[in-house]
């Protein structure tokens, strides 16, 4: 998509959420960041512990995108439901499935120079079907590759709200459509999952889990019409505050605030024309692809860091610092050679299935 459709604002959420999951990662797994430690032990410790929380800001993100893309008013667009799953589908799963390939083959290697707990062992058949159908947290199979639980639930979470938005249809006569049917129903699924299932840990390979967040975009979306805004938003946050009050979550409270800051950048005229920097831009683009393809290349590097360069805290720092760039780089050329290529091909071979396209895709 043209960057004149793009919402720098969101690129910019999405930038700074891809670039802290990248050194979560580096710092919670290792081993560089081990050798690193005594140099910023604060900070080290804090990507490792808290790091993780920038995942809300793909949640978030997640929710709103879907929303202005399949039901921005409230109202499912696409004719066919199960056509626009198909193509959500083949829009995360073609370069997932190359990032798989890619990690499959980099944790062979990163086998051959180190030892080390973090990477994957070889697969088994079921475990890579497994990953073909996005069900291998389901299942209860590793993951092939750090992060990969994610592309599964927004799939689950996207086939839910697809779902809640179809069933809103099927209730309501033609003629007499409105949009507070889908309210109901998105807002009655996120309570469950704010006051139940996100309380459980037992529940986190299931989308429901995470229905609070995703429905937090999905609000951010719809409340931003003027008309809606106080009817629409106070509610959805006081419902949201008082869930914090009673258990609370660092990583639903990150999710208000993501919430929040896209509802008020939308109001204040900021969600299209702020920032305007190139670099933010760009590295919003490839986000997606830096989220796929980073782990592969942290292991590569510190694999080799590991067996040809003597352990010291500068080195460590040395190998984190290439590690994170490494993983951007490899993330701009995936974005280019597999992501964008598939798009391409989707678009050609599925022109007509699903809604229609309004600003950036989820």
């Amino acid at each position: 998509m043209s960057s004149s459709h793009r919402m720098p604002f969101i690129d910019a959420l999405k930038a700074l959420a891809s670039q802290l999951i990248v050194l979560h990662h580096l710092a919670f797994y290792g081993p560089l960041s081990d050798q690193a430690q005594e140099l910023a032990p604060g900070l080290i410790s804090w990507l490792s512990q808290n790091g993780r929380y920038a995942v809300q800001a793909f949640l978030v993100i997640g929710g709103f995108l879907a929303a202005r893309s399949v039901a921005p008013a409230g109202l499912l667009l696409a004719r066919s439901p199960l056509g626009l799953l198909w193509r959500r589908y083949l829009k995360l799963v073609t370069p997932f499935l190359v990032a798989v390939l890619v990690a499959i083959a980099s944790a062979a290697l990163a086998r051959q120079l180190m030892s080390h707990y973090s990477i994957p062992e070889w697969p088994t058949t079921g475990q890579v079907i497994a990953h073909l159908f996005l069900l291998h947290g389901i299942l209860g199979y590793d993951g092939l590759s750090a992060g990969v639980w994610y592309i599964a639930i927004d799939f689950q979470l996207f086939v839910l709200f697809v779902g809640v938005l179809w069933l809103a249809r099927r209730v309501q006569r033609p003629e007499r459509a409105g949009p507070l049917p889908a309210v109901l129903l998105v807002g009655a699924l996120a309570v469950v999952s704010l006051y139940h299932f996100n309380r459980n840990g037992d529940w986190d390979n299931w989308g429901i889990y995470f229905f609070g967040s995703y429905a937090l975009g999905i609000a951010a979306c719809w409340a931003t019409d003027p008309k809606r805004l106080v009817g629409w938003l106070l509610p959805a946050a006081g419902v949201v505050l008082v869930a914090l009050v009673i258990d609370f979550r660092p990583r639903i409270a990150v999710a208000l605030f993501v919430a929040l800051s896209l509802v008020l950048a939308r109001v204040g005229g900021l969600l299209e024309d702020w920032p305007r920097s190139r670099l933010v831009s760009w590295l919003g683009r490839i986000s997606y692809s830096v989220f796929l393809i980073h782990f592969p290349v942290c292991l590569l590097i510190s694999g080799l860091f590991v067996r040809f360069a003597p352990p010291s805290a500068w080195v460590g720092a040395a190998g984190v610092l290439i590690a994170w760039l490494g993983s951007v780089l490899a993330g701009a050329l995936f974005h280019r050679f597999v992501e964008t290529a598939a798009d391409r091909r989707l678009l050609v071979r599925l022109p007509a299935i699903g809604a229609v396209r309004n600003g950036q895709t989820a």
